[in-house]
């Protein structure tokens, strides 16, 4: 990649993203170009990626930034550019040294009933607040979304529930109540 020069313009309008890296950088391994498409979604970033590819050479700082979730070509760029930067660099060994002990973040568990599963939380829950029962629905590996859509698993639902309640009888997702959702993750 540090040596293509793809063209500014889309030439495969129509193509996945995957495949558009195909044709731009032949010979590039699959896991890669999969890799590079989770970084971009679009030309425009696929062509500033290969920018920076030759302007800076290969950077692992990049690949690391690159292979985080969330975090598109601008804001993996922007990051590659800071930790770049002697001094910026300076500061975060500064503050590093003034940590006692860095604990490393809780992963999400895998094994639970909710798992993978996404969970919408509407009305007036009782029991806990929406940030408790967010917090704990995504400590169990769950995703909570904030609309109800026929990819939604489950929908809690409090006293005074509203369109949620109806869009998930629309899209025949299961509705439990608080309770019942107490009794599914385990309390």
């Amino acid at each position: 990649m540090a040596q293509a020069a793809p063209p500014a313009a889309d030439p495969w309008p129509e193509a996945t993203m995957d495949m558009k890296i195909g044709q731009a950088f032949p010979g590039m391994a699959a896991p890669a170009r999969r890799a590079l498409a989770a970084m971009t979604d679009d030309w425009a970033g696929l062509v500033e990626l290969a920018r920076v590819a030759r302007e800076e050479a290969p950077s692992e700082m990049l690949n690391q930034i690159g292979g985080v979730a969330g975090v598109g070509p601008v804001a993996a760029l922007a990051l590659a550019h800071f930790f770049h930067e002697p001094h910026n660099l300076a500061v975060v060994s500064a503050l590093e040294a003034e940590l006692t002990r860095i604990v490393d973040v809780e992963r999400p568990q895998a094994d639970t009933p909710v798992a993978g599963r996404t969970v919408v939380f509407t009305g007036s829950l009782e029991r806990f607040t929406r940030d408790e029962a967010k917090a704990r629905a995504e400590s169990l590996g769950a995703k909570v979304s904030g609309s109800v859509s026929s990819k939604t698993d489950y929908v809690v639902a409090g006293p005074g529930a509203g369109s949620k309640l109806k869009e998930a009888e629309k899209h025949g997702v299961q509705v439990l109540t608080e309770d019942e959702w107490l009794a599914l993750i385990g309390g």
